[in-house]
């Protein structure tokens, strides 16, 4: 069977719904992604797991679904009145966000999630392309200041300054500093300002 995730029925209630998500975060965070089991999604919830499998499919189908709620929470863009603070408060909320006892082993999972599977992928991607696009707001406001030229792509600016708290946490398996996320900011900013992006 397919994983999860392409096939979600309409209809269902906004409590159920909820209730599954709060328990498949609970259970990112005490076990993570390997350890996460439609069995103890559906008993913390309190759904039933045939109504869990039915409506999710799988652990996939689990993760696909938070993201996709989560996709559309509010990120609390910075605004510090200048392009240079912006960006490294952006690059500081993914880093911190990393780093923050809960949300950061839920991050994680995800991360973890979509490397092994396609729709967990799928769905990560549609979540940092709604980020990456909240998140531009700060460049656009730059472009309206005059901070920078009005040809930059604003979102290759969002996604050049945050890749290297991924690269760093993910690949090279290394702590990230705050000096790290401000130099990864203003690496991005000056590419930007020199029309590479």
């Amino acid at each position: 069977m397919e994983a999860g995730g392409s096939k979600r029925p309409g209809g269902r209630s906004a409590r159920v719904r909820d209730a599954v998500r709060q328990a498949t975060l609970a259970e990112l965070v005490e076990h993570g992604y390997t350890g996460l089991t439609v069995e103890r999604v559906a008993e913390r919830s309190g759904v039933h797991k045939t109504t869990v499998y039915r409506r999710w499919g799988n652990v996939e189908g689990l993760i696909s679904d938070a993201l996709e709620l989560a996709r559309d929470e509010p990120w609390p863009i910075p605004d510090t009145g200048t392009i240079e603070g912006d960006l490294r408060g952006i690059v500081r909320l993914v880093r911190s966000g990393f780093a923050d006892p809960e949300l950061g082993p839920v991050s994680s999972a995800f991360v973890a999630a979509a490397v092994q599977n396609d729709a967990a992928a799928r769905a990560l991607h549609d979540f940092l392309v709604a980020r990456h696009d909240q998140s531009a707001e700060v460049v656009r406001r730059a472009v309206a200041r005059g901070e920078l030229p009005d040809v930059v792509d604003v979102r290759e600016v969002i996604r050049v300054a945050v890749a290297p708290v991924y690269y760093r946490l993910f690949v090279a398996h290394e702590p990230v500093s705050e000096r790290d996320a401000d130099r990864a900011a203003d690496a991005a900013l000056a590419a930007a300002r020199a029309g590479v992006l």
